[in-house]
């Protein structure tokens, strides 16, 4: 099992909306690590990292994201491992 990294930026209405909380709750369902932060722009960035399946089904959730959310947009690009040993929530990037 290769494990790989993402990063995923989130775009709409994803911030006051338990977006963070919610995407840790999966992550950590998924078995992956990393951190989800909000962006002084509006936006949330998504740091993951574990097998690729598990990356795919989180990029999935998070065009959906918690049910007050409004998705306009999902963004993710591959990264370099960082090594990540659990999945937290961090105030802002």
């Amino acid at each position: 099992m290769s494990i790989q990294h993402r990063t995923i930026h989130v775009h709409g209405r994803v911030q006051g909306v338990f977006y963070r909380q919610s995407t840790r709750t999966e992550a950590r369902r998924l078995g992956l690590a990393g951190t989800v932060c909000n962006n002084e722009d509006g936006t949330v960035t998504i740091e993951a990292e574990g097998p690729s399946d598990a990356l795919d089904a989180l990029e999935a959730w998070c065009h959906q994201g918690p049910p007050a959310a409004r998705v306009d947009k999902v963004e993710a690009q591959p990264g370099s491992v960082q090594g990540y040993q659990e999945f937290e929530v961090k105030r802002e990037a």
